[in-house]
């Protein structure tokens, strides 16, 4: 694998706790994110997304406004989010607030658009969920209008029309990088090649390589369309401490408390510790030492011949010390220890089930 491999970082600001266990203000949470960013910014990762949500157990519900402050405090790490839920928001807002944290970062932003995972933002600004297909490609249409930065005339059926509209700020280099998060099905991909954007795999379970053919999907629909060959990118969870018996007893029961909840509200039973570690063995689950972090980013990327790996490093109330722990592993240690794995001749061997 020649080509080089952008090396991420997601988070989607877990209300923490403390070393006692209680958790966090949401105010110390939204500042322990910027510091984990600044860290991450100078021990080399090359970008920082931060997710958007509207429940207790998040602390961020505007990732635009977080990642400004990590703008001011930050000067190489490419800025953006993980993902911003599109169907409950305006597509013209959306790119407004993403081009002014392009100016101010000099170029850095960049917006990873979805669905969501999570519905509580629907009712809260006041929007159907029977429409919930339609509202995300209604705005995703718009949207990818407003990336040429020229006068846009649309119309759809659930916003009202612009005719002959600017939009501003202009970014300085006319082009805001925009990413399609997707979930794994034949339909998202093929939205993400009809309009011409990266696509970011959300493989947050199993086995990573099922996921080959959505990949060998999106770039045989580009080549037929004869577009360009554009970036894939990988998001899924992990950890990274000294060791591989450290990072795994100190990822569980966050790992657990934060599967349950949402398990709960979903219909799933509890997670057992053996499920756990068969996902951190074979599955979608990037815990470790430096070394077993890095040959199965190294394998899954070589395998799905990636443009970008995002670790989610945040997973539920892990207390921000463990984090930047984490944080530092992965810049100074995982990352050029992926590259060193995908700069050799032989094929690379990791914990990703083949």
């Amino acid at each position: 694998m020649n080509k080089h491999l952008e090396l991420g970082l997601d988070t989607f600001g877990d209300v923490t706790v403390d070393a006692d266990g209680r958790p966090l203000s949401y105010a110390q949470v939204l500042r322990n994110i910027v510091d984990e960013a600044v860290l991450a910014d100078q021990v080399g990762v090359d970008f920082i997304g931060v997710g958007e949500h509207h429940r207790d157990d998040f602390a961020v519900t505007s990732p635009e406004v977080v990642l400004a402050a990590i703008a001011g405090r930050t000067e190489r790490i490419r800025l953006g989010s993980a993902v911003t839920v599109l169907s409950s928001d305006d597509p013209v807002r959306v790119f407004e607030r993403f081009a002014t944290v392009d100016g101010i970062s000099g170029g850095r932003a960049e917006v990873i658009l979805g669905r969501g995972s999570f519905t509580e933002s629907f009712p809260l600004f006041g929007y159907d969920l029977g429409d919930y297909e339609e509202l995300f490609e209604e705005k995703l249409d718009l949207f990818s209008d407003l990336l040429s930065e020229d006068a846009v005339t649309w119309q759809g059926r659930l916003r009202a029309p612009l005719k002959d509209q600017q939009v501003f700020p202009k970014t300085e280099s006319g082009s805001l990088k925009t990413w399609v998060g997707v979930g794994g099905s034949p339909a998202s991909v093929l939205r993400a090649v009809n309009y011409r954007l990266p696509m970011m795999l959300a493989i947050i379970g199993g086995d990573p390589l099922r996921f080959r053919q959505f990949v060998d999907l999106y770039r045989r629909a580009l080549a037929e369309t004869e577009g360009p060959d554009l970036p894939v990118g990988v998001h899924s969870p992990g950890h990274v401490a000294a060791t591989d018996e450290e990072a795994l007893e100190q990822l569980w029961p966050h790992f657990r408390a934060n599967r349950d909840r949402i398990g709960a509200e979903r219909g799933w039973g509890p997670v057992t510790r053996d499920a756990y570690e068969r996902e951190a063995r074979l599955g979608s689950l990037y815990v470790g030492s430096p070394e077993t972090v890095a040959r199965k980013i190294a394998a899954t990327a070589s395998a799905l011949e990636l443009d970008r790996f995002d670790l989610k490093y945040s997973n539920g109330p892990m207390p921000h010390e463990q984090l930047m722990t984490s944080v530092e592993l992965y810049g100074t240690e995982v990352i050029p220890r992926v590259r060193e794995l995908l700069a050799e001749e032989t094929p690379v061997e990791g914990l990703v089930a083949v």
